[in-house]
Protein backbone atom coordinates (compact mmCIF):
# COMPACT_ATOMS: atom_id res chain seq x y z
CA UNK A 1 0.00 0.00 0.00
CA UNK A 2 1.39 3.42 -0.98
CA UNK A 3 2.35 5.62 1.98
CA UNK A 4 1.40 9.20 1.34
CA UNK A 5 2.96 10.24 4.63
CA UNK A 6 5.52 8.56 6.87
CA UNK A 7 6.90 9.83 10.19
CA UNK A 8 9.63 7.83 11.94
CA UNK A 9 11.11 8.56 15.34
CA UNK A 10 9.91 12.18 15.32
CA UNK A 11 11.45 14.04 18.27
CA UNK A 12 11.16 17.68 19.27
CA UNK A 13 11.56 18.31 23.01
CA UNK A 14 10.24 21.45 24.70
CA UNK A 15 10.18 20.01 28.23
CA UNK A 16 9.84 16.73 30.17
CA UNK A 17 6.24 16.26 29.00
CA UNK A 18 6.05 18.69 26.10
CA UNK A 19 6.96 18.01 22.49
CA UNK A 20 7.32 14.84 20.44
CA UNK A 21 9.15 11.78 21.70
CA UNK A 22 10.15 9.20 19.08
CA UNK A 23 6.78 9.26 17.37
CA UNK A 24 5.95 6.97 14.44
CA UNK A 25 2.98 7.50 12.15
CA UNK A 26 1.88 6.65 8.61
CA UNK A 27 -0.95 7.66 6.31
CA UNK A 28 -1.72 5.44 3.33
CA UNK A 29 -3.24 6.43 0.02
CA UNK A 30 -7.01 6.31 0.32
CA UNK A 31 -6.90 6.55 4.12
CA UNK A 32 -8.12 9.01 6.73
CA UNK A 33 -5.86 8.76 9.80
CA UNK A 34 -7.26 10.75 12.71
CA UNK A 35 -5.25 12.09 15.64
CA UNK A 36 -7.04 12.67 18.93
CA UNK A 37 -5.61 13.96 22.18
CA UNK A 38 -6.11 16.42 24.99
CA UNK A 39 -4.92 20.00 24.65
CA UNK A 40 -1.12 20.07 24.68
CA UNK A 41 -0.76 16.44 23.58
CA UNK A 42 1.36 17.46 20.59
CA UNK A 43 -1.07 17.27 17.66
CA UNK A 44 -0.31 20.70 16.23
CA UNK A 45 3.42 20.31 16.93
CA UNK A 46 3.43 17.10 14.89
CA UNK A 47 1.58 18.70 12.00
CA UNK A 48 3.92 21.68 11.96
CA UNK A 49 6.89 19.31 11.86
CA UNK A 50 5.35 17.33 9.00
CA UNK A 51 4.88 20.53 7.00
CA UNK A 52 8.38 21.82 7.69
CA UNK A 53 7.15 24.67 9.88
CA UNK A 54 9.04 23.22 12.82
CA UNK A 55 12.35 21.37 12.70
CA UNK A 56 12.71 18.00 14.39
CA UNK A 57 15.58 17.66 16.84
CA UNK A 58 17.45 14.62 18.12
CA UNK A 59 16.58 12.48 15.15
CA UNK A 60 13.47 11.46 13.30
CA UNK A 61 12.32 11.74 9.71
CA UNK A 62 9.33 12.76 7.63
CA UNK A 63 8.63 11.48 4.11
CA UNK A 64 5.95 12.94 1.85
CA UNK A 65 4.97 10.62 -0.99
CA UNK A 66 8.22 8.77 -0.35
CA UNK A 67 10.41 11.89 -0.51
CA UNK A 68 12.41 12.96 2.59
CA UNK A 69 11.18 16.29 3.89
CA UNK A 70 14.50 18.05 3.29
CA UNK A 71 14.38 16.99 -0.37
CA UNK A 72 10.74 17.84 -1.06
CA UNK A 73 10.62 19.98 -4.21
CA UNK A 74 8.06 22.68 -5.05
CA UNK A 75 6.40 20.13 -7.33
CA UNK A 76 5.85 17.74 -4.43
CA UNK A 77 4.64 20.54 -2.15
CA UNK A 78 1.99 21.33 -4.75
CA UNK A 79 0.54 17.88 -4.05
CA UNK A 80 0.06 18.83 -0.40
CA UNK A 81 -2.97 20.62 1.04
CA UNK A 82 -2.99 21.83 4.62
CA UNK A 83 -4.74 23.97 7.17
CA UNK A 84 -2.95 24.33 10.50
CA UNK A 85 -3.64 27.04 13.09
CA UNK A 86 -5.68 29.72 11.31
CA UNK A 87 -7.02 29.83 7.74
CA UNK A 88 -4.88 32.10 5.60
CA UNK A 89 -6.51 34.65 3.33
CA UNK A 90 -5.71 38.12 2.09
CA UNK A 91 -8.23 40.20 4.07
CA UNK A 92 -8.82 42.86 1.40
CA UNK A 93 -9.41 40.35 -1.40
CA UNK A 94 -12.72 38.63 -1.99
CA UNK A 95 -13.31 34.89 -1.68
CA UNK A 96 -13.03 34.13 -5.41
CA UNK A 97 -9.80 36.10 -5.80
CA UNK A 98 -8.27 34.46 -2.73
CA UNK A 99 -9.06 31.02 -4.12
CA UNK A 100 -7.79 31.90 -7.60
CA UNK A 101 -4.47 33.03 -6.13
CA UNK A 102 -4.25 29.93 -3.93
CA UNK A 103 -4.85 27.74 -6.98
CA UNK A 104 -2.01 29.47 -8.84
CA UNK A 105 0.32 29.05 -5.85
CA UNK A 106 -0.50 25.34 -5.84
CA UNK A 107 0.48 24.89 -9.46
CA UNK A 108 -2.87 25.30 -11.23
CA UNK A 109 -2.32 27.07 -14.54
CA UNK A 110 -3.46 30.66 -15.02
CA UNK A 111 -6.18 29.68 -17.47
CA UNK A 112 -7.56 26.95 -15.18
CA UNK A 113 -7.27 28.75 -11.83
CA UNK A 114 -10.56 30.71 -12.05
CA UNK A 115 -12.48 27.52 -12.88
CA UNK A 116 -10.75 25.71 -10.04
CA UNK A 117 -11.80 28.50 -7.67
CA UNK A 118 -15.40 28.37 -8.87
CA UNK A 119 -15.51 24.60 -8.36
CA UNK A 120 -14.20 25.05 -4.81
CA UNK A 121 -16.79 27.74 -4.13
CA UNK A 122 -19.54 25.36 -5.22
CA UNK A 123 -18.10 22.39 -3.30
CA UNK A 124 -18.04 24.24 0.03
CA UNK A 125 -21.15 26.34 -0.67
CA UNK A 126 -19.41 29.72 -0.69
CA UNK A 127 -21.39 31.14 -3.61
CA UNK A 128 -23.09 33.84 -1.54
CA UNK A 129 -19.70 35.05 -0.39
CA UNK A 130 -17.73 34.80 -3.63
CA UNK A 131 -17.53 38.60 -3.98
CA UNK A 132 -17.19 39.33 -0.25
CA UNK A 133 -13.82 40.41 1.11
CA UNK A 134 -12.25 37.90 3.46
CA UNK A 135 -12.12 40.38 6.35
CA UNK A 136 -15.91 40.63 6.25
CA UNK A 137 -16.54 36.90 6.44
CA UNK A 138 -17.75 35.25 9.62
CA UNK A 139 -15.31 32.96 11.43
CA UNK A 140 -17.09 29.92 10.05
CA UNK A 141 -16.97 31.16 6.46
CA UNK A 142 -13.30 32.11 6.81
CA UNK A 143 -12.74 28.50 7.87
CA UNK A 144 -14.62 27.28 4.78
CA UNK A 145 -12.45 29.58 2.65
CA UNK A 146 -9.28 28.18 4.21
CA UNK A 147 -10.45 24.62 3.64
CA UNK A 148 -11.44 25.36 0.06
CA UNK A 149 -7.96 26.80 -0.59
CA UNK A 150 -6.32 23.73 0.95
CA UNK A 151 -8.40 21.19 -0.97
CA UNK A 152 -9.29 22.78 -4.32
CA UNK A 153 -6.19 21.55 -6.19
CA UNK A 154 -6.99 17.91 -5.25
CA UNK A 155 -3.82 17.28 -3.22
CA UNK A 156 -2.47 13.79 -2.68
CA UNK A 157 -1.49 14.56 0.94
CA UNK A 158 -3.89 16.46 3.19
CA UNK A 159 -3.01 17.68 6.69
CA UNK A 160 -5.79 19.38 8.67
CA UNK A 161 -5.63 20.56 12.28
CA UNK A 162 -9.08 20.81 13.88
CA UNK A 163 -10.74 21.56 10.52
CA UNK A 164 -14.30 21.66 11.91
CA UNK A 165 -13.49 24.59 14.21
CA UNK A 166 -16.17 27.29 13.81
CA UNK A 167 -18.07 25.29 11.17
CA UNK A 168 -21.83 24.95 11.48
CA UNK A 169 -23.42 21.52 10.97
CA UNK A 170 -23.88 22.15 7.25
CA UNK A 171 -20.21 23.07 6.92
CA UNK A 172 -19.16 19.93 8.80
CA UNK A 173 -21.15 17.76 6.39
CA UNK A 174 -19.71 19.54 3.34
CA UNK A 175 -16.18 19.05 4.66
CA UNK A 176 -16.84 15.37 5.38
CA UNK A 177 -18.15 14.79 1.86
CA UNK A 178 -15.23 16.69 0.33
CA UNK A 179 -12.64 14.68 2.24
CA UNK A 180 -14.29 11.40 1.32
CA UNK A 181 -14.17 12.40 -2.35
CA UNK A 182 -10.45 13.20 -2.08
CA UNK A 183 -9.80 9.89 -0.32
CA UNK A 184 -11.76 8.11 -3.04
CA UNK A 185 -9.35 9.66 -5.53
CA UNK A 186 -6.37 8.23 -3.61
CA UNK A 187 -5.42 11.05 -1.24
CA UNK A 188 -4.10 10.34 2.24
CA UNK A 189 -5.57 12.50 5.01
CA UNK A 190 -4.14 13.24 8.45
CA UNK A 191 -6.68 15.10 10.57
CA UNK A 192 -6.78 16.10 14.21
CA UNK A 193 -10.05 16.66 16.02
CA UNK A 194 -11.70 16.96 19.41
CA UNK A 195 -14.97 15.76 17.89
CA UNK A 196 -14.73 11.99 18.27
CA UNK A 197 -18.18 11.36 16.84
CA UNK A 198 -17.27 13.18 13.62
CA UNK A 199 -13.89 11.42 13.44
CA UNK A 200 -15.65 8.06 13.67
CA UNK A 201 -17.67 8.86 10.54
CA UNK A 202 -14.68 9.20 8.22
CA UNK A 203 -11.54 7.76 9.85
CA UNK A 204 -10.01 4.41 8.99
CA UNK A 205 -7.65 4.67 11.99
CA UNK A 206 -7.76 6.77 15.15
CA UNK A 207 -4.46 7.26 16.99
CA UNK A 208 -4.42 8.59 20.55
CA UNK A 209 -1.66 11.10 21.23
CA UNK A 210 -0.64 11.83 24.82
CA UNK A 211 2.39 13.82 25.96
CA UNK A 212 3.96 13.60 22.53
CA UNK A 213 3.59 9.83 22.07
CA UNK A 214 1.10 7.56 20.32
CA UNK A 215 -0.36 5.60 23.24
CA UNK A 216 -3.12 3.69 21.51
CA UNK A 217 -5.03 3.04 18.31
CA UNK A 218 -8.83 2.99 18.40
CA UNK A 219 -11.28 1.30 16.09
CA UNK A 220 -13.62 4.00 14.69
CA UNK A 221 -16.48 1.50 15.05
CA UNK A 222 -15.99 1.24 18.83
CA UNK A 223 -19.45 1.74 20.40
CA UNK A 224 -18.24 4.26 22.99
CA UNK A 225 -15.27 5.88 21.30
CA UNK A 226 -15.10 8.72 23.79
CA UNK A 227 -14.78 6.36 26.75
CA UNK A 228 -12.17 4.28 24.93
CA UNK A 229 -10.19 7.46 24.27
CA UNK A 230 -10.21 8.55 27.91
CA UNK A 231 -9.38 5.03 29.07
CA UNK A 232 -6.33 5.05 26.79
CA UNK A 233 -5.14 8.44 28.06
CA UNK A 234 -5.76 7.50 31.70
CA UNK A 235 -3.88 4.21 31.33
CA UNK A 236 -0.90 6.04 29.88
CA UNK A 237 -0.96 8.66 32.62
CA UNK A 238 -1.06 5.97 35.28
CA UNK A 239 1.81 4.11 33.65
CA UNK A 240 3.89 7.30 33.56
CA UNK A 241 3.37 7.77 37.31
CA UNK A 242 4.57 4.27 38.17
Amino acid sequence: MTERLSVRGATRVFGPDAGLFGLDLTVAAGEVHALVGLNGAGKTTLMRAILGMLRLTDGGSVHIDGVPLHRVSPGVWRRVGHLVDHPFAYPELDTRTNLTLAARLNGVGAASAPGTADAAIAELDLGRYAAVRARRLSQGNRQRLGLAAALQHHPAVIVLDEPTNALDPAGVILLRETLLRRVGDGAGVLVSSHHLDEVARIAHRVSVLNHGRIVGVLDPDTPDLERAFFDSVHADDEQRKS
